[in-house]
């Protein structure tokens, strides 16, 4: 078979991939991208498009139903999941559409199939249409994200269930939706069904839920959920799936306890595993790690010479804002003669409950942890001015704040528009300003920013 030559290759259509093959065309590289599925990868076709238009939907009806809390009167709420699903897809049509038309503009070959390696540097293309290609190129970057985890759960492969793509395709709301992991996909679908009117039921294995984030936060999302009515289950280990589609059952250990638990649907939301293995990158001279994720160091470079991973398939954050970061330092270190890399660099996120959880910087367990002397200032959103007017009080304000140095380590924001919030603390830290200048800073009044001028005023060391 003929092997067709290409100055680059780009394995995946994901938010690091489109821009680079912009950025390779311009600079006049033949490039070919592969995608065995849809353009614009994860994020706008099973991620972050959808299911934030999904939560969208979700709070119009939360809202609807406190209506009488601000005053309004209005008649039964009842959801349409046909509509709503509706409404998801033609907005990821949307994108996906203006993804592939901006790919034609540049020229790249867009070929749709699924790629393996064969050689170092060498692919072979089972082409979706029927057939293959052989392409080589002196330059490939991988791209191919990752996919829901399925646990080694007893029975699981005999039970029908739900990933994040496929929960939302559902036309019907689910009587009783169980979800096995309590990390930011099962936190947002938890809400989202919740709302929508399912009893909901989140099972957890660790002993918080976002094992990542400080106690304190934890705590506080924990709190909020169950205000909404949603059970969580902590310390919780799923050991036995039974049953059939509309009744499922759950033998799950908690602690010295077995509990059995009965829904309708049961989502899959406890961790996300790479697309490598179709890939076979150890033909291409390509190392992984025990979890299939490839190697590679802080310039993106695997152990292949000529191939480097972007975004979510390398591990670590997996974030479209940090796999379009990814795409950043490839352009700075391979076209613009730069010497960019993933060190120290800042690393913010948002979980999309309601309200929003925005996260940047350390946490106060990492930094005490470093060593530094630290400080922590924190306050309720009960005291936000903001928050109160608009009745929506619930959350928490954290700052860490290194003692000597007075600058910011990292915040979290658990409150109506987290995320904006915490994006403020941020480029406060990008600037490497010191807590102050946002404590005596003048902010439009009454804003959600302006309780920045307060957070400062309650450190935990001053109470």
């Amino acid at each position: 078979m003929t092997v067709e030559s290409f100055d680059a290759i780009i394995i995946g259509s994901g938010q690091g991939g489109n821009p680079l093959a912009d950025a390779l065309t311009a600079a006049g590289k033949k490039t070919a991208m592969i995608e065995r599925k849809y353009a614009g990868g994860t994020c706008i076709n099973t991620g972050c498009t959808p299911t934030k238009t999904m939560v969208a939907s979700a709070r119009v009806a939360y809202l609807a139903r406190r209506a009488a809390d601000y005053g309004v009167q209005v008649g039964p709420i009842s959801i349409d999941m046909g509509r709503v699903r509706e409404r998801k897809r033609a907005i990821v049509s949307g994108q996906r559409q203006s993804r592939e038309k901006r790919l034609e503009k540049t020229h790249v070959e867009f070929i749709r199939g699924e790629a393996s390696f064969i050689a170092p540097g060498k692919l072979s293309v089972a082409l979706n249409a029927g057939g293959e290609r052989q392409l080589s190129a002196g330059q490939i970057f991988i791209d191919t994200g990752t996919h829901s985890a399925v646990p080694a759960i007893e029975g699981l492969d005999t039970v029908p269930h739900l990933d994040n793509e496929s929960v939302m395709e559902l036309d019907q709301v689910p009587e009783h939706l169980m979800i096995l992991g309590g990390g930011y996909i099962g936190l947002e679908f938890s809400q989202m069904f919740r709302r929508f009117g399912s009893k909901v039921t989140i099972i957890q294995s660790g002993p918080q839920l976002l094992h990542g984030e400080d106690p304190d936060v934890a705590e506080e999302v924990a709190k909020i959920l169950g205000q909404d009515g949603i059970e969580i289950l902590l310390n919780a280990h799923t050991r036995r799936v039974t049953g059939t589609e509309g009744a499922i059952r759950l033998q799950v250990a908690v602690e010295d306890k077995t509990l059995t638990i009965a829904g309708s649907h049961l989502l899959l939301g406890a961790g996300r595993v790479p697309n490598t293995g179709a890939l076979k990158p150890a033909a291409g001279g390509v190392e992984t790690d025990e979890h299939g994720f490839i190697r590679a160091n802080e310039r993106l470079e695997t152990s292949a010479p000529g191939v480097w991973a972007i975004g979510d398939v390398k591990g670590g954050p997996q974030f479209t804002h940090i796999s379009y970061d990814d795409y950043r330092i490839l352009k700075a270190n391979l076209l613009d003669g730069g010497n960019r890399t993933t060190r120290d660099r800042m690393v913010p996120y948002t979980v999309f409950m309601d309200p929003q959880l925005g996260r940047v910087g350390m946490t106060e367990t990492e930094a005490r942890k470093s060593g530094r002397k630290i400080r922590v200032a924190r306050m309720p959103m009960t005291w936000v001015a903001r928050a109160l007017e608009v009745d929506e009080s619930r959350g928490l304000m954290k700052a860490v704040v290194d003692a000597e140095t007075e600058e910011i380590l990292g915040a979290a924001v658990l409150g109506i528009e987290g995320g904006e919030v915490m994006a403020v603390l941020q480029m406060a830290m990008m600037g490497h300003l010191k807590y102050g200048v946002l404590h005596d800073a003048i902010f439009a009044h009454p804003t959600l920013a302006e309780s920045l001028n307060n957070l400062f005023l309650h450190f935990d060391d001053e109470k």
